[in-house]
């Protein structure tokens, strides 16, 4: 699989869809800050990290995937699962790479001030990279070689 952006991709969303994504962020953004006031800067801090447009690009990548290979005449329903469980993987190994950010950030913080933004932005980006580039043996790894099947 390759990483790649296409801005022509745009045009094949509706605007609806991009009302779910804004609407789906502003809650998720509304409850952080919630959290936030309810049990202090500690705890809503957590929750900054959720990806908040997740749940709505995941369900939109299913359903564009299951419509492109229906229109093919195929059934789309297996593919648009795969698709989204991909989508899925790649943002709990990115969530990862955001532990990582946020460890060195806490550290550095203290003595850097606002420049610890840099080191914890390399370290960020160099265990998201790391964790795409292990995503193979890493998701074989609690397993031990035996084949888990849904």
């Amino acid at each position: 699989m390759y990483v790649r952006a296409t801005l022509s991709a745009l045009r094949g969303d509706h605007w609806r869809e991009f009302a779910i994504r804004f609407a789906l962020g502003g809650v998720a953004t509304v409850l952080t800050g919630v959290i936030a006031a309810l049990w202090g800067p500690v705890i809503g801090g957590l929750f900054l990290a959720f990806p908040a447009i997740m749940p709505a690009t995941v369900t939109l990548v299913e359903k564009h995937e299951r419509e492109r290979k229906e229109r093919a005449g195929l059934s789309g329903a297996r593919r648009g699962c795969e698709v989204a469980a991909i989508e899925a993987s790649g943002a709990a190994l990115g969530g990862v790479g955001l532990m990582a950010f946020a460890a060195v950030a806490w550290l550095t913080i203290p003595s850097l001030s606002w420049f610890a933004v840099l080191p914890a932005g390399a370290v960020w980006i160099v265990v998201s990279l790391l964790m795409w580039f292990f995503r193979r043996p890493l998701r074989r790894w609690p397993f031990r070689g035996r084949r888990i099947t849904a």
